[in-house]
């Protein structure tokens, strides 16, 4: 079984934050892949389904949207993966990533937090070595904004980049069964291109062009 875990901020009031790509990603691949209804577990929102991989075999895949609020996620993810014995190998987090210009995806692989809540509290909770989709947001600049930053909505002008990307990483799901994640990561940003730019600094105005 593939765990696939969204990092947000349950409420309404969180729903259009930066914070919460992690949740709209998720949302949109139990749209794309036709998962089962949402409902309360593991401290979270889980989803059940299927994907299917190169060979045509189907593959059992949870999503899981915690819903301890963002400092707190790795509880929800470790009993997640202790009650299915999920290795970290098979487990993959999606979360807003401000070191990131908007747009850009990385995956990886462990290392540290670089300062997100949300993965120390699954690297102290669950496990250091899950394997991560980084989804950019910018960074506003200076490191006093980062929490106002984060925790406010995405612009109107932003949701195209937003919705691209979402639509990419759900498009492209099925290659994380191969554990190739450098497949994944190239074909993600085939279907969403976005620019390198530094992630400090807001994206040109394309009106302007």
């Amino acid at each position: 079984m593939l765990l696939i875990v969204g990092l947000g901020n349950p409420g309404a009031k969180y729903a259009g934050n930066r914070h919460n790509i992690g949740f709209m990603a998720v949302d949109r691949f139990a749209t794309k892949h036709g998962f089962g209804p949402w409902r309360a577990r593991f401290q979270g929102e889980v989803a059940e389904g299927a994907l299917t991989a190169d060979n045509g075999a189907k593959v059992k895949a949870l999503l899981l949207k915690p819903q301890t609020f963002m400092n707190n996620s790795g509880h929800s993810v470790g009993e997640a993966m202790r009650f299915h014995k999920i290795t970290p190998a098979n487990t993959v987090v999606f979360y807003d990533e401000i070191d990131l210009a908007p747009g850009r995806f990385r995956m990886k692989t462990g290392g540290g937090a670089a300062g997100h809540n949300g993965i120390r509290s699954i690297i102290a909770q669950a496990d250091p070595n899950l394997r991560r989709a980084r989804m950019g947001v910018g960074h506003p600049g200076v490191k006093e904004l980062v929490h106002a930053h984060v925790l406010s909505d995405f612009a109107k002008a932003d949701m195209p980049w937003v919705n691209a990307l979402i639509d990419a990483c759900a498009e492209a799901l099925p290659l994380l069964l191969a554990n190739n994640d450098d497949k994944y990561q190239t074909e993600v940003m085939r279907l969403a291109p976005a620019p390198k730019a530094d992630p400090r600094k807001p994206p040109a105005d394309k009106e302007k062009d």
